[in-house]
């Protein structure tokens, strides 16, 4: 394991102790169902979204500093029941990832893809 890649584990753990934490504290588990979460993860990720709605591709891609904040606390919102979710059902996240990368490497080799974004069904 690379430096980079102990300290963004490390940075994940405490940020899931701390949510944890948090959670403990003001005793929501018994509201954090898979079902429950994911639910909750959809409609921040809308809210990410809805930021963008009616923005140009140029625009969405230049955000003022307001915008950027807004955007910013709807993805932590959303990051935060993503790990929730992945406490609740015990799913390793950076294990996951890593799996669902290499798996991602099969489907779309280089040689393949680069430069399209066209679907792995579309090209093989």
């Amino acid at each position: 394991m690379t430096e980079h890649q102990h300290q963004t584990t490390d940075s994940l753990l405490k940020l899931r102790e701390r949510i944890n934490a948090f959670v403990q504290a003001r005793d929501w588990a018994q509201f954090h169902s898979p079902k429950n979460l994911a639910m909750a993860m959809i409609v921040e990720a809308a809210e990410v979204v809805e930021h963008f709605q009616w923005m140009t591709e140029g625009d969405s891609r230049q955000l003022d500093a307001a915008t950027r904040e807004k955007v910013g606390q709807e993805l932590a919102d959303t990051f935060v029941y993503l790990l929730r979710i992945a406490e609740v059902c015990d799913i390793d996240l950076i294990a996951a990832t890593n799996a669902k990368i290499e798996l991602n490497a099969q489907k779309y080799p280089v040689e393949k893809c680069k430069g399209s974004n066209a679907k792995y069904t579309e090209y093989q």
